[in-house]
């Protein structure tokens, strides 16, 4: 037997470069942990990039997701049980923070092609009781967010982007995350921008960043949230923050990140070029080499005036192909090819116990969940990574023709 290690190609990988090294070496010289300079910069160059007045980092993206719905129902009174519409294909991050803030999720159904909610869709599941649109930024790529708006505007509802998975990208022009009330991003290992923790939201709302931060803190009132907000007062107005500094105006929670997570934002800020180039360039290998599949397999589109981050390569299996999903992706874990289901969500099992067998009124999102699955594109992997990639799709065809 040889002892050979088996080849992993991984859906996502990490490497952290030599800048981001020597920020993070900073943050520890400077003996400052908390919220400092690393994290002010980053936050402030990462909202300038998605055409934003304020950016908000946290601990994760669904962190940034939760405490944007709960200070958007606290700026506008929303009432328990009032609704927030999701699309029915997205990682249960999204709709689990709608439950969270004891609001409903309403289901939209999503589209065959880029697999993003449907704008088409969209207005039958709008009820009185319908507060905001959660538009989710699937796989690296932008929602079709002309008409989302228009409906957004039409009904006077909320939006809150769901661009944990897309960032750096435009729609028509204009960065994702550059729409909605709030928009949120998350830093997680394997994503796009990796920090080891991390989220963001971003808003153009003074009123909403001051409540998000505060939310972010514990409720704490906002004239004290970082260890510098009381360097350079003196007098009555050092008196009132020493006043306030254990001030908690709202029922928040611990979300805050370390500066050394703020360090390695901002550093791979600086990488994201290279980052968005290597991912759209193995994308593009995948398709041209697995074009000749169409007919067993659906490739991701790009929709026309969109760009696309390629977090992951998704695949959809056809129904009518003569092999199920199960069988194509245990051939590739087989060899070292990981892979994930693609976003499933209805079909979860503590979401079949809440909301009962409703699959069958999606048939676009159940025919996805059961067919559906991801492969890595990251800028990680190597031109052989690719090959061999493609030399496993080979050898599974070639094998399903004999």
């Amino acid at each position: 037997m040889s002892d050979k290690p088996k080849r992993q190609i991984r859906v996502g990988d990490t490497f952290i470069h030599q800048k981001a090294i020597d920020y993070v070496n900073q943050v520890l010289k400077s003996n400052r942990l908390s919220y400092g300079p690393f994290t002010k910069k980053f936050e402030e160059e990462f909202a300038r990039l998605h055409d934003r007045k304020y950016g908000l980092f946290c601990n994760s993206g669904t962190s940034a997701l939760e405490v944007a719905i709960h200070a958007l129902k606290e700026k506008y009174s929303w009432s328990d049980g009032d609704e927030v519409l999701v699309p029915a294909v997205t990682f249960i991050a999204t709709s689990n923070v709608v439950i969270q803030n004891h609001l409903k999720p309403v289901f939209v159904e999503v589209d065959p092609i880029y697999y993003e909610i449907d704008p088409e869709k969209i207005e039958e599941r709008v009820t009185s009781r319908t507060r905001a649109i959660m538009p989710v930024h699937l796989f690296g790529q932008p929602c079709d967010m002309d008409p989302i708006m228009e409906i957004a505007r039409k009904h006077n509802l909320k939006v809150v982007e769901d661009s944990c998975e897309t960032m750096f990208v435009n729609y028509k022009g204009n960065p994702t995350g550059s729409w909605g009330d709030i928009s949120c991003f998350s830093t997680y290992v394997a994503h796009l921008l990796v920090t080891g923790v991390g989220g963001l939201c971003l808003t153009n709302d003074n009123d909403l960043a001051v409540l998000i931060k505060s939310l972010y803190n514990h409720g704490r009132d906002g004239i004290y949230i970082s260890i510098d907000d009381d360097d350079d007062k003196k007098g009555k107005a050092l008196f009132n923050i020493v006043e306030k500094r254990f001030s908690f105006v709202h029922v928040g929670y611990s979300y805050r990140c370390t500066e050394m997570e703020g360090a390695l934002g901002l550093a791979g800020l600086e990488e994201r070029g290279n980052m968005l180039e290597k991912r759209l360039s193995n994308a593009l290998f995948y398709t041209e080499k697995l074009q000749k599949y169409a007919q067993y397999i659906q490739l991701p589109s790009i929709r026309p005036e969109t760009e696309h981050a390629f977090m992951m390569y998704p695949i959809i299996v056809h129904k009518e192909s003569g092999f199920s999903r199960e069988d194509l992706i245990f051939f590739l874990e087989e060899n070292g090819i990981e892979t994930r289901n693609a976003m499933p969500l209805l079909s979860q099992p503590v979401y079949r116990k809440i909301f009962g067998e409703i699959e069958d009124q999606y048939p676009v999102a159940k025919w996805i969940t059961h067919n559906g699955f991801y492969i890595g594109c990251h800028q990680e992997m190597r031109e052989k990574d690719l090959e061999y990639v493609v030399e496993k799709f080979d050898e599974f065809f070639v094998k399903l023709a004999k």
